[in-house]
């Protein structure tokens, strides 16, 4: 096979997929030949409209490319113009239509941060970490019209290590997509794959984030609490509300308090630490940010912000990370 006559375009918005685009791309094995993506959005703290990461690639190599909000038609007669033979997508952010699952000859497949059936959805890496894993993967299977439910070709798995936060997880799962790929691109160029179909009765779904759950609910056990500020910690990161501000928690474990407290119950440590009364055992904190501010150790950040022993912090709702299917 000469792999410089195939032609693949590659559907996402998230610099996840970078590790394996750079080895298919010009400066890898240059079978990459488009990219379709997002549009450029508002982000950050000047809310300045930018480019994400896979377009802002795109045009660093000179790369075909197009970002409609919706794709459409016209997407999909620009692709065949082309003469792509294969897609591959990741973290698209679309369900896609039929017309753009069928029109390349050897297939469309789609790289997803789970090892399905579990935690289809939008947010499989930061779910199967704040639900306490401890092991994920990336799967690769053939796109189908319906949310992450098409048959499986292969999978890569990858280890939840103590300590792992939502943003090295994200990074171990973009390397694992590349001997994925690897192993899998000749057999999927030539449309010599095999597949199996994924048992719905298995699957699982996990929803769109929001800020909403950075929220602390302190009934529930300090292990979920500290899973979730690991989990969320680059977004929407956990914090909880002491007077008319949010204060953030960057780093946290679960250990045992100097006297037994009631949910949300603040004690400082002889040391300096401080410690959270929740559900079951106590929250352990080790770092803190205030708005405006720098993340500090805990220690720190108190010389300068004083919460006092014995104060009550309120508990929020903490929604549940699993829903049925759409």
């Amino acid at each position: 096979m000469n792999d410089n006559k195939h032609r693949i375009a590659f559907f996402g918005s998230d610099e996840i997929a970078l590790p394996f685009l750079r080895r298919l791309g010009p400066e890898g094995k240059g079978l990459l030949s488009a990219v379709l993506t997002q549009p450029d959005r508002r982000s950050g703290r000047g809310r300045k409209v930018q480019m994400n990461p896979i377009k802002q690639w795109a045009v660093e190599h000179d790369m075909e490319f197009r970002d409609p909000a919706k794709p459409s038609a016209e997407e999909t007669r620009w692709l065949k113009a082309l003469g792509i033979e294969m897609v591959l997508v990741m973290a698209y952010g679309h369900i896609l239509k039929s017309d753009l699952i069928e029109f390349a000859p050897s297939g469309c497949f789609n790289l997803h941060a789970s090892l399905l059936p579990a935690y289809r959805g939008a947010s499989p890496i930061e779910t199967a970490l704040a639900l306490g894993e401890e092991e994920t993967g990336v799967t690769l299977m053939r796109v189908v019209p319906r949310m992450d439910a098409g048959p499986v070709v292969d999978w890569e798995c990858v280890s939840i290590e103590d300590g792992e936060t939502g943003s090295s997880l994200r990074e171990k799962i973009g390397q694992a997509c590349i001997p994925l790929v690897e192993r899998n691109l000749g057999a999927l160029l030539e449309c010599r794959w095999e597949e199996k179909a994924q048992d719905d009765g298995l699957a699982t779904y996990c929803r769109k984030l929001t800020k909403c759950d950075g929220f602390i609910d302190f009934n529930s056990s300090a292990d979920s609490i500290c899973r979730r500020v690991q989990a969320f910690r680059s977004w929407p990161s956990v914090s909880f509300c002491f007077g008319d501000q949010r204060i953030r928690i960057g780093k946290s474990s679960t250990g045992n308090a100097s006297r037994p407290l009631v949910p949300g119950e603040v004690v400082l440590g002889s040391d300096g630490n401080l410690s959270i009364g929740t559900g079951t055992d106590s929250l352990v904190i080790h770092e803190l940010q205030k708005p405006g501010g720098k993340m500090l150790p805990v220690r720190d950040f108190l010389r300068g912000f004083k919460i006092p022993d014995g104060t009550i912090l309120e508990s929020e709702s903490m929604d549940d990370l699993l829903v049925r299917e759409k």
